[in-house]
């Protein structure tokens, strides 16, 4: 890898006395500049009763400030050719923009304007939640987004954040009140876990001293803290749950388990077999089997979601209804062998090989260089992390992958969800 490589000797880390934490990656052989970053404000905030008001106040944030209009915020953008979004997962609020580097200081005040000071419009939430509503009636005819729900619904309990989807549902979208996104905005938006990383043609100093000159004097004394993520249990038996889509001639399965978090130890040998499972070449060992040998499959892999919270592990497929249990049975016996039998000498260095390949990749751009800075941030990993990176991907054994499988997969309890059409 190049000597630019993000790292503890050229990357800078300032933390303003309000508590934000600004990252600056100097990349003069661009000039552009990228800015992305995160905040408190996710759905883990709201209640099941307010389900989708977190992503509709991040959604909101650019319809219109207490200084600028809806039209003034995109024509400003539009006059310097940058870009600038916000939005909402379970966990925070992220926010990316891209610019020339001249132009980062009318991206800052842009998105100082945003995050601190949105006016919330009612006619423009009001066309906000009707595009919301709009989307989630066509996911109702979604099959593979059905299976999706039924799955995560079914996975995690009803007190957990990963019960619901951050988005809202029909019937809470149009319980929320503009006053609602305003409170929510009130108490939970904050210099309090701010992080800002930029990548560019800028001089580390000056964009310190640029986002301190406008986000440093922002306290917010209301900022609530982050609630505990609640334990999940491991099924205990094959939990089975069909979700029927008339008028559709495709059905969509999943079927899994809850995984390890992007924290935990195993997290990347369980990445690692995962690629091996149904990720690598034409989808793993499950893409192999399920679709190409058996042909049971439109389309068939494996996915692993580990992040701040225990995300979940599953396989998933779109098949003819004729075809739902045998290939329910197909892929069991993948994840069955893949935690008993070793993996293959040449398939972990195959999979070991794409892993360290892919890496420098994502580096060739300021928004993967920037991307990758937050998530050594994020999830505090350290700036040495692409430096050891191959050593650390090399160096994963075939049994510390098979027990990490074991570790979360157990083939005789499991969720599975069938979205679709019923056999004939």
């Amino acid at each position: 890898m190049t000597v630019n490589v993000p790292n503890a000797n050229n990357i800078t880390r300032a933390v303003l006395a309000n508590g934000v934490t600004v990252l600056v990656h100097e990349n003069p052989h661009t000039q552009s500049v990228v800015l992305s970053g995160i905040m408190r404000g996710g759905a883990i905030h709201e209640t099941p009763a307010q389900n989708g008001l977190a992503s509709m106040t991040a959604a909101a944030l650019m319809r219109g400030t207490q200084r600028r209009d809806f039209d003034t915020i995109h024509s400003t953008l539009e006059d310097i050719g940058a870009d600038l979004g916000v939005g909402s997962g379970t966990h925070h609020v992220s926010f990316g923009g891209k610019a020339l580097a001249e132009d980062l200081p009318v991206l800052v005040d842009l998105l100082n304007d945003v995050l601190r000071y949105p006016a919330f419009p009612e006619r423009q939430v009001e066309r906000l939640r009707g595009e919301r509503l709009t989307w989630l009636k066509y996911q109702e005819q979604d099959t593979r987004r059905q299976a999706a729900r039924a799955f995560r619904e079914n996975l995690y309990p009803q007190h957990h954040p990963y019960h619901y989807s951050p988005r809202g549902t029909l019937a809470t979208i149009p319980e929320l009140a503009v006053d609602d996104l305003r409170d929510f905005h009130a108490r939970h938006y904050g210099p309090d876990g701010l992080t800002i990383a930029v990548v560019g043609a800028v001089e580390a100093g000056q964009v310190v001293d640029q986002i301190s000159a406008a986000l440093g004097d922002w306290h917010n004394p209301r900022q609530e803290p982050i609630p505990q993520m609640p334990t999940v249990p491991a099924p205990q038996a094959i939990r089975r749950v069909t979700v029927p889509v008339p008028g559709k001639t495709q059905s969509d399965i999943m079927l899994g388990v809850v995984g390890p978090s992007r924290l935990d130890p195993d997290y990347q040998a369980a990445s690692l077999a995962n690629s091996v499972l149904g990720q690598f070449g034409m989808m793993g060992r499950i893409g192999e089997v399920v679709r190409e040998k058996s042909g049971m499959a439109y389309y068939a892999y494996s996915r692993l979601e580990g992040g701040l919270g225990p995300g979940s592990w599953f396989v998933t497929a779109g098949v003819h209804p004729d075809n739902i249990e045998r290939t329910v049975e197909l892929c069991v016996d993948e994840i069955r062998r893949i935690g008993l039998e070793l993996i293959d000498e040449i398939d972990l260095a195959d999979n070991q090989s794409y892993y360290v390949k892919r890496l420098p990749l994502q580096l060739e751009s300021n928004e993967g260089l920037c991307s990758t800075i937050l998530t050594m941030e994020m999830y505090g990993l350290g700036f040495d992390y692409i430096l050891r990176y191959r050593e650390d991907i090399e160096a994963l054994t075939r049994e510390e992958l098979r027990a990490a499988v074991q570790h979360y997969w157990n083939p005789d309890a499991y969720v599975l969800t069938i979205a679709g059409s019923t056999p004939n």
